[in-house]
């Protein structure tokens, strides 16, 4: 028998301002049609001036207990994937620990900016599969209208807040790739490209939060490469290829590269699970923020073969491929 990292529930949470591209049109020199034309985006969720990342965390958070129908007794650790932390230390998971009234167990965040759901889903499952927990509860959550420069348009209009859930729990499969939860992960780096997306601000350089700040074009075809690369790595570590794959739940960054990823693949984008046009790109949470959607929607069933990949700053990206 072989241990596996089963999903048992899953979550998420839009603050409830929706901001649509026309409100943009505003205060820049771009329009609805320019936003849409070059990201597939109609409209993102900024959080309240009041509400923190953790807060968005925790929303999601008890909408996978409740899917699940655990309580918070159940849960052994917290892993949450962030890059806009509450504060500098603690961490967002420890706050989510405390709101949740969770007094026992551990807490940490996983900072890899959009591909951090990926890095902390990989880290769960490996969690579980050592034998440090028997259920966790893995968040992705985010603030980004928080290190946003407005004046911006080729950015600023691009992100937006939210938080996506998931619960981990430790089941016997037959170590076949029939077995539910997660079966291969794929993880890389390389610092070489910092400069296609970061942020201009620090702890230990400046001392303040800093805003964001991205090489599109460039970044744009590192993404369709590296992406379609990573998925292939994950899915060959079990033997599989692109037609076995069910749904692919990708970063929400960009539709042109969702697509571009996808054809390369060889798939439809009937198999793919969208949500870039109603969220934005929410980083860390956009993958947890999609399967949830792609759950409530009834799209994505029990024995589902899901596949999830994401780049983000550093750079960093990867795959997980599992059945729901």
């Amino acid at each position: 028998m072989t241990l596996r990292a089963v999903v048992e529930g899953v979550g998420h949470y839009l603050p409830d301002r929706i901001v649509p591209n026309s409100e943009f049109e505003k205060s820049l020199d771009t329009s609805d049609e320019w936003i849409r034309t070059r990201s597939g985006i109609e409209r993102r969720h900024f959080a309240a001036e009041d509400q923190t990342t953790s807060d968005l965390a925790v929303r999601a958070a008890r909408a996978a207990l409740e899917n699940a129908g655990l309580s918070v007794e159940d849960i052994d650790g917290i892993i949450v994937a962030t890059s806009t932390p509450d504060l500098t230390f603690p961490s967002v998971a420890t706050m989510v620990q405390r709101d949740l009234g969770m007094t026992r167990g551990f807490g940490f965040d996983v900072q890899a900016v959009c591909a951090g759901f990926v890095y902390a889903l990989t880290n769960a499952h490996a969690l579980i599969v050592a034998g440090q927990a028997r259920r966790l509860l893995v968040i992705g959550a985010e603030t980004f209208s928080r290190i946003m420069d407005w004046t911006d348009r080729s950015t600023c209009v691009l992100f937006g807040d939210g938080a996506g859930a998931l619960i981990l729990g430790a089941q016997e499969g037959n170590g076949s790739t029939e077995d539910r939860g997660v079966l291969s992960a794929d993880l890389n780096s390389d610092g070489r490209y910092r400069e296609m997306l970061y942020v201009d601000g620090g702890v230990s350089s400046t001392g303040t939060a800093g805003k964001l700040r991205m090489q599109g074009n460039p970044l744009f075809r590192q993404a369709v490469e590296k992406l379609t690369s990573t998925a292939d790595a994950a899915l060959d570590k079990i033997g599989l290829q692109g037609s076995d794959v069910d749904w692919i739940v990708p970063h929400q960054a960009n539709i042109r590269i969702i697509q571009g990823t996808a054809r390369k693949m060889g798939l439809s984008m009937d198999k793919v699970i969208v949500t870039v046009q109603d969220h934005g790109n929410t980083s860390a949470a956009s993958i947890p923020l999609a399967l949830s959607v792609g759950v409530e929607q009834g799209r994505i069933r029990q024995g589902d073969l899901v596949l999830s990949e994401a780049i983000g700053g550093g750079l960093a990206w990867g795959a997980v491929v599992l059945r729901w």
